[in-house]
């Protein structure tokens, strides 16, 4: 299950990808379509936000920013 980290209110527009920059800050990416390029990435909320190993982040239909635990099956080789 998802927690809320942070509330944002992000109106999304259609056609953008929305995520978690390296920053912690959330930004907007054209998506390609139909053989068209998609474009450079701006900036939509300065938000600061410290990452946890392990975890998922994203916006939320609220517009909020969320964090669910990934989910990990099995466990690593070892080599011999």
């Amino acid at each position: 299950m998802a927690e809320k980290i942070q509330k944002a209110g992000i109106k999304r527009e259609k056609g953008y990808l929305y995520y978690l920059d390296k920053q912690g800050d959330v930004s907007a990416a054209k998506m390609a379509r139909g053989g068209k390029k998609g474009g450079a990435p701006k900036k939509v909320a300065k938000l600061g936000i410290k990452r946890k190993e392990g975890y998922l982040y994203f916006i939320d239909k609220q517009g909020d920013v969320s964090a669910a635990k990934m989910a990990r099956p099995g466990s690593k080789k070892k080599k011999k």
